[in-house]
């Protein structure tokens, strides 16, 4: 795949029409009023029929994946196993171009429905039994409910794991669940959480094994927080979470066994789920810098300075040039991925890790440089420029540091040598 062919051309210009039309006029309530997104995201669904298709979608792959767990096909032939949300047959560029879209305008509305729909689903969908799919997944993959994924806490930060304090504790046939949580995109509104914590036994902390629960907005014990205010991506609401003792029976602890998630298991399932998270950064970049570089261009010809468009001067020039440079480069990315997807092949951690240090940084550099071209102009909230500029930022961060990425990356050439 080397260019968008003519359905996803249309289907683009479909998606950018309706986010001009229902989005971009609410863009301040949603920098700047505290207006929560889920409502216009579940509109933009709903008109584009992405959640029906999501049900259907769900359906059809847990009929199969019962069928495969007694050997045969609806049909009565002979099962091979369920092949995850439709597999090879689904077409992931249906996945990716409202998040190009979106992000153009507002890339917090993506972080919010992409923690929900892919780090919490997906982590119910890999490790979750049949009925816990059923009870959880469906209603979060059509976005129905919103999920949360909590994995960060207070004094960990990159550091996910080792510095993990939160518990969870045998108590009779169920878990007493302690701890605490930040920066938790969707914290403050969550209906369905997955809740990563370190299973107590008396262990040392560095031996403990990593589970995964499932916890329901309003259970006793469990806390809230309002949203924070943040320096970017306000239009994804970000909280904390407070655990005091909240009971949970064996039914939430994702595969109802703890088996899965002994040595490496836990950590193993939460890296999955940062692929999936670290790959999806590169549709939000490619939206970033085509915006940015939309703007800059338009910018370039129509302001004036020493009687001349800006335009016309080299270093503006360079400017322009490199911007497309970076949104050629990611946009091959986002065309590797779709080919993946269509292929039923999965991108690998360290490669994902690859591709987003790589766009995050080139999203961030295009949008300061955009700014930069604008110039006192571009520091006024009323050019989307400094919008962009803020949100591109959260991409070096979330999802694992730069540091982070490069961490990965070279530790994976040097297993190989």
């Amino acid at each position: 795949m080397y260019q968008w062919n003519d359905e996803h051309q249309m289907i683009r210009a479909a998606v950018r029409q309706y986010v001009e039309a229902e989005i971009e006029p609410l863009r301040d309530e949603l920098e700047f009023g505290d207006l929560p997104p889920y409502d216009l995201l579940r509109g933009l669904f709903a008109t584009f029929g992405m959640d029906q298709m999501a049900r259907d979608g769900f359906d059809r792959a847990i009929e199969r994946e019962r069928a495969a767990q007694v050997g045969e096909d609806p049909n009565g032939e002979s099962a091979k196993p369920a092949v995850p949300a439709e597999g090879a047959a689904r077409d992931p560029s249906m996945t990716l171009i409202p998040i190009i879209e979106l992000c153009r305008v507002c890339p917090g509305m993506v972080t919010a429905m992409g923690v929900s729909m892919g780090l919490t689903a997906s982590a119910i969908m890999s490790k979750g039994t049949i009925d816990q799919k059923v009870r959880w997944a469906r209603d979060l993959l059509s976005f129905d409910k919103i999920g949360a994924w909590a994995i960060t806490e207070p004094g960990s930060g990159s550091d996910a794991f080792g510095s993990m304090k939160a518990s969870a504790k045998r108590d009779g046939d169920g878990y007493l669940l302690s701890g605490s949580k930040t920066f938790i995109t969707n914290g403050p509104y969550a209906d369905t959480i997955v809740f990563i914590c370190k299973l107590d036994e008396g262990n040392p902390p560095e031996e403990r094994a990593i589970l995964q629960f499932v916890l329901d907005t309003g259970m006793e014990g469990l806390t809230q927080s309002k949203p924070l205010r943040k320096m970017g991506i306000h239009s994804s609401p970000t909280g904390e979470l407070f655990l005091d003792e909240v009971r949970v029976g064996p039914d939430r602890l994702l595969g109802e066994s703890e088996e899965a998630f002994r040595g490496a298991g836990g950590r193993s399932a939460s890296k999955a789920t940062f692929s999936i998270e670290r790959a999806g950064v590169a549709a939000m970049a490619l939206g970033i810098v085509e915006r940015c570089l939309e703007l800059s261009v338009a910018y370039a010809k129509d302001r004036v300075q020493f009687g001349r468009p800006i335009g016309e001067f080299q270093l503006i020039q360079l400017k322009l040039a490199r911007m497309e440079v970076a949104r050629l480069n990611i946009e091959n990315l986002v065309f590797r991925f779709i080919e993946m997807g269509a292929a039923g092949e999965q991108v690998g951690f360290a490669e994902a890790s690859a591709a987003k240090l790589y766009a995050a940084q080139a999203a961030t550099e295009v949008a300061m440089e955009a700014v930069q071209l604008f110039g006192g102009n571009g520091y006024m909230s009323e050019y989307p420029v400094e919008q962009l500029a803020r949100d591109a930022k959260v991409l070096q961060i979330y999802a694992g540091t730069d540091e982070i990425q490069i961490s990965q990356i070279a530790r994976s050439l040097l297993a190989d040598v």
